[in-house]
């Protein structure tokens, strides 16, 4: 076939003047494609760098979610993140993150959340938007996009998340484009994102009582002197818990440490489920616990107090080969209340804090234990 016929055949002249224009034209509109992808190329690199090199969560998110307007165009962007054991919210919480503040991240408390959208493939997914499907991904707010782009985020083959951009053009993502760039930042976000999750499970193995799983004496005296500091910056009310296990010691005399151990994990675990997700709890040593309420006054913090008190009392411990029996426990409360803006108000540190709730306990334990005392507001 000669080269005029071929040309002839997709409608282009003979005229070789005429072929060289239209060729030349069609050269140029490569030329334009490929420059176009390359800078794309060097904006999405940018980007994967930028993520590669952050390993808190919560600077990582942050950079997902705010992506420069300027380079990529894109008008929303929103994450959803499966993390059914609260690890990621909690992390974000201990790095002072509010989560009301952060609209656009959201989680999942299951996998079938996550598969919804992804029911036919794990590739990223564009189209048009349309409010049925795609409502809860992109919160309502003064509007909404009119086409979408859903990337996976996936790891060893499971969802871990979708990273949701939305722009208000309805042609910006149109199905059958190549999604080659998306599904490369798609992979970089879940790797970047799994490392990070990683590190911090690592920080908190360094931070948290093996024994009962919640946060040890250093995370605590790590956490007081920041909750302090932010409660003087913000006016914002902090209280403080100490908690005994009353007769402990009669426990580990008469059922041994083994059943000792399993009370004190319990026990535990009957002070977080009365406890705030934001609110800090740790093992303050042997059987003592201690708490911080932030954001929390007396009245609220002694309500907290005694729904803890009197769901120990009520809670039986049952062991094979004894007699079912229960225990009680005591609880020492103050809060720091730094509205003065006195001098020796905004000298108050964390250690006096725990001081006073430590001798609101030690008159619980006078009065005979198993009740609630409070030390009363320091600074009003």
């Amino acid at each position: 076939m000669s080269a005029s016929f071929f040309l002839e055949q997709i409608g282009m002249p003979k005229d070789p003047l005429s072929e060289n224009k239209i060729l030349r034209h069609r050269l140029d509109e490569f030329i334009a494609e490929a420059r176009k992808n390359e800078r794309k190329m060097r904006r999405f690199q940018s980007l994967e760098l930028k993520l590669i090199g952050l390993s808190s969560v919560k600077d990582l998110i942050e950079a997902v979610l705010t992506p420069d307007y300027s380079t990529f165009r894109w008008d929303e962007v929103t994450l959803l993140l499966l993390d059914p054991e609260y690890e990621i919210q909690r992390a974000l919480e201990d790095e002072g993150v509010e989560l009301s503040s952060m609209p656009h991240l959201m989680f999942a408390s299951s996998d079938d959340d996550l598969n919804a959208y992804y029911q036919m493939s794990l590739f990223p997914t564009l189209g048009r938007y349309r409010a049925r499907q795609y409502a809860t991904l992109f919160p309502a707010r003064h509007r909404t996009p009119s086409s979408v782009a859903l990337l996976p985020l996936v790891r060893q083959g499971k969802l871990i998340g979708s990273l949701n951009i939305g722009s208000y053009c309805a042609e910006r993502f149109e199905r059958g484009v190549r999604t080659d760039f998306f599904e490369h930042l798609s992979a970089t976000v879940s790797i970047c994102l799994e490392n990070a999750v990683n590190i911090e499970r690592l920080k908190r193995q360094g931070l948290t009582d093996t024994l009962t799983a919640i946060n040890n004496r250093r995370f605590f005296d790590q956490r007081l002197k920041e909750e302090v500091a932010l409660a003087k910056r913000n006016k914002y009310l902090l209280s403080c818990l100490l908690l005994d296990v009353d007769f402990f010691k009669n426990v580990n005399d008469t059922y041994g440490h083994q059943v000792g151990d399993l009370v004190l994990r319990d026990v535990a675990a009957l002070i977080r489920a009365q406890m705030r997700g934001s609110d800090v709890l740790s093992r303050y040593g042997g059987e003592e616990f201690s708490a911080l309420l932030s954001q929390a006054g007396e009245e609220e913090a002694l309500e907290v107090a005694e729904r803890i008190r009197d769901s120990i009392e009520q809670h039986l411990f049952c062991v094979d080969g004894h007699a079912d029996f229960t225990v009680t426990i005591s609880i020492g409360v103050t809060t720091f209340n730094p509205a003065s803006n006195e001098e020796a108000v905004m000298r108050i540190e964390g250690e006096y804090l725990v001081g006073q709730a430590d001798k609101a306990l030690y008159e619980a334990k006078a009065k005979g234990r198993n009740c609630v005392v409070s030390a009363g507001e320091i600074g009003a």
